[in-house]
């Protein structure tokens, strides 16, 4: 009497239990949250912090004034005039302002200077910062002149109102971005990301497999499921964990960026951020495939360099590239091989962040992912086939290329 063959899940299905299992396994697990809640923490309190130390402190030279308050005006009529911000404080006498400077609360102080009624005397601790220098030099003109001016019967205001329709008009070819910073860290925060979340999740799924094979469970799976299922299962599942992680991570520091102050670009953050995610999704959809290849070519977690050492190497490439695109955006080879995959992976995030991206390149860059993800996903999954259940000697991969 013959024995039955073992009943296959339909593939939908088994894609779905398994990839279930992997999200369960990997959130249930206690470092998952700790690692995580860590993260979160660093990203929210240094944000914080360097709002409340780092990021919002006045840095504006305060200058005190004794004596007669047409001074004090001018000097804050002049700092506005050259855009240079003063904090100009009244102070009841030449003395109070010597001990102000003296204790570090104040970085000038002016006070008459006897025998030079249009003069000062600017106290300091040892030197006057050079645009500080022109708007006291500016301000005691400026009240020499309409003082001068009322002693001749001609109103002080007359020369201002005459010199305010004189204005220069900057017709700029090239204008500067006034975000171009929060672009560039924007830029620098997604490549650092998708490097790490790439590279973390395309070993951990290298992991699981050689696990599965080293403890020969995965020979209870192919009893009931296809492998190419399996392989599938186990991709979208851990997967979906990386693109959880990087949800939190997002939402957590544009949150934290926004309630502080630090980030204003809101449409810029959030189109970088929507592009991150998309692009994780067919960054690690490329290389997850190769890594749960390269697993199934050993059958111990120590060999599991030895295979994904090819897959680093193109990971550190494209990590090289996307930093060759920030310091030279225009150079030309980045421009070509932002249509290679994989590198539209870590470059067209950047490229969304700096806002030079169009919606033809996305769209473009998009398409050749996804063909060559399915590309790789075939042979991958013949490498992945005909090697997880080889028990023993790790196996070359011209050796699984050829038999695919």
């Amino acid at each position: 009497m013959s024995v039955p063959a073992p009943a296959t899940l339909p593939g939908p299905r088994a894609v779905a239990l398994v990839a279930r299992r992997e999200f369960r396994v990997q959130v249930h697990k206690r470092s998952f949250w700790i690692s995580n809640a860590i993260v979160l923490l660093v990203v929210v309190g240094g944000m914080v912090g360097y709002a409340l130390f780092g990021g919002s402190g006045d840095d504006r030279p305060s200058v005190g004034v004794a004596g007669d308050p047409s001074l004090a005006a001018a000097v804050g009529t002049a700092s506005q005039r050259l855009g240079v911000p003063v904090e100009v404080r009244p102070l009841a006498s030449a003395a109070a302002g010597r001990d102000a400077v003296a204790a570090g609360d104040l970085d000038v102080a002016l006070g008459p200077a006897p025998g030079a009624p249009a003069g000062a005397v600017a106290v300091v601790d040892s030197q006057v910062a050079a645009p500080l220098r022109t708007v006291l030099d500016t301000a005691l003109a400026d009240r020499a002149t309409a003082a001068a001016l009322a002693a001749a019967g001609v109103d002080p205001g007359l020369p201002g109102a005459a010199a305010a329709s004189a204005t220069l008009t900057v017709d700029a070819l090239d204008p500067a971005d006034p975000e171009a910073g929060q672009r560039t860290a924007l830029s620098f925060v997604v490549l650092i990301v998708m490097f790490m979340q790439i590279v973390g999740f395309g070993v951990a799924v290298a992991m699981g497999v050689v696990e599965e094979k080293s403890s020969r469970v995965v020979e209870l799976l192919l009893s009931t499921i296809r492998p190419l299922h399996l392989l599938w299962g186990k991709v979208i599942g851990i997967g979906a964990v990386g693109l959880l992680q990087l949800l939190l991570y997002g939402v957590a520091g544009i949150g934290a960026g926004l309630a502080t102050g630090l980030l204003t670009v809101t449409g810029t953050a959030l189109g970088v951020f929507a592009a991150t995610l998309g692009w994780f999704v067919l960054g690690y959809a490329f290389f997850a495939v190769l890594y749960a290849a390269a697993g199934s070519l050993v059958s111990r977690q120590e060999d599991v360099n030895s295979t994904t050492g090819p897959l680093m190497m193109i990971m550190f490439a494209l990590y090289g590239v996307a930093f060759w695109y920030l310091s030279s955006p225009d150079a030309t080879a980045v421009t070509v091989l932002a249509w290679i995959p994989p590198f539209p992976a870590m470059l067209m995030p950047l490229k969304v962040a700096d806002g030079s991206a169009t919606a033809g390149q996305v769209a473009g860059t998009a398409a050749l992912m996804l063909v060559a993800v399915a590309a790789l996903a075939w042979a991958g999954a013949r490498v992945y086939e005909r090697s997880v259940l080889r028990i023993g000697a790790t196996v070359p991969w011209r050796e699984a290329l050829s038999r695919s």
